[in-house]
C-alpha cells in the first residue's frame, strides 16, 4: 500500500501532549516527564508508518521532551540552590497557555453555532420538533490521536502469524473507501473497533484506517464518540450535503 494523506486541518504537537496528559489523568503542574516521552515516541513512530505529512511539525517537540527527560535524570545541582527551576516549568507554562486559547476557542465557535441554530422567520414546527429530537444525544468528533491510539491498539492485538503464505491478498485504499461507504448505506453507524477486528491481517487495519481518515478528509464521513477515550463510531456526513451513493465497483 502506498499513499501519501494529506490532512487539512490536523492537532499540532501541544495538542497531543494534552491529550496524552487528559488520557492518562494526569496532573499538567506535574508531569512525569519519561512516560509522557515514550508515549508521545509512540505516536510520531505510528505517523511516520502511516506517512502523515505533519509528522515534521512534532519532531521540535519530540527534541524539547528529549532534553527535558535528560536534565531531569541530572543530579540536581547543589549550587542552584531551593529556588532552582523546574525543567519541566517552560512546558507546563506553554500548555497551559495553549489550554486557555483552546478553551476561548471553543466557546467561541459554541456561541456561533448556537446563532446559526436561531430562527429569524416562522418555521415548520412538525419539522423543528425533529430537529430537537434529533440533538438530543450529545456526541464529541474524535481527534486524530484518538484514531492514532484505536489503530494502535488494533495492531498490538493481532497475532503474528508464524506460518508463510505463498498467495498475499491485496488491500487498496481506494477499495477501501468503496467498501466503507457502502456498509454505510446498510448501517448508520459503523464501530471503528468491529471494523478492526474483522480485518484478516495488519495490512488491512493499516488499508482501514487511511481509508477512514481520507474520506473523513473529504467530508464524507465523521469520526465522533460519545465520551473521550470511548469507542469510535463512524457516520455520513450529511450537513449542508444531499445523501449520495458510493461508486459504482
Amino acid at each position: 500500500m502506498s499513499y501519501k494523506i494529506h490532512l487539512e486541518k490536523f492537532e499540532g504537537p501541544l495538542d497531543l501532549l494534552l491529550y496524552l496528559i487528559k488520557k492518562n489523568d494526569i496532573d499538567i503542574c506535574d508531569i512525569p516527564i519519561a512516560t509522557i516521552t515514550d508515549q508521545y515516541m509512540e505516536y510520531i513512530a505510528m505517523m511516520k508508518m502511516l506517512d502523515l505529512e505533519v509528522v515534521g511539525d512534532f519532531l521540535v517537540m519530540a527534541a524539547t521532551l528529549m532534553q527535558i527527560k535528560s536534565r531531569m535524570l541530572l543530579p540536581p545541582d547543589p549550587l542552584a540552590g531551593p529556588e532552582a527551576v523546574d525543567p519541566r516549568q517552560e512546558l507546563v507554562d506553554r500548555l497551559k497557555e495553549y489550554e486557555q486559547f483552546k478553551k476561548v476557542a471553543e466557546d467561541l465557535k459554541a456561541k456561533e453555532l448556537h446563532r446559526q441554530s436561531l430562527f429569524a422567520r416562522l418555521v415548520d414546527e412538525e419539522k423543528l420538533n425533529e430537529i430537537k429530537e434529533d440533538s438530543q444525544e450529545v456526541l464529541i468528533e474524535a481527534t486524530l490521536f484518538d484514531l492514532i491510539n484505536a489503530l494502535s491498539e488494533a495492531l498490538k492485538q493481532v497475532p503474528e502469524k508464524k506460518d508463510y503464505q505463498i498467495s498475499r491478498e491485496i488491500f487498496t485504499v481506494q477499495g477501501k473507501i468503496h467498501d466503507l461507504l457502502h456498509l454505510l448505506v446498510e448501517n448508520q453507524r459503523l464501530s471503528l473497533l468491529d471494523l478492526f477486528r474483522r480485518a484478516r491481517n495488519k495490512d488491512e487495519i493499516v488499508c482501514t484506517f487511511v481509508a477512514i481518515l481520507e474520506l473523513t478528509r473529504q467530508k464524507e464521513i465523521m469520526v465522533i464518540q460519545h465520551r473521550h477515550f470511548e469507542d469510535i463510531e463512524i457516520v455520513r456526513n450529511t450537513v449542508n450535503e444531499a445523501p449520495s451513493a458510493p461508486p459504482a465497483a
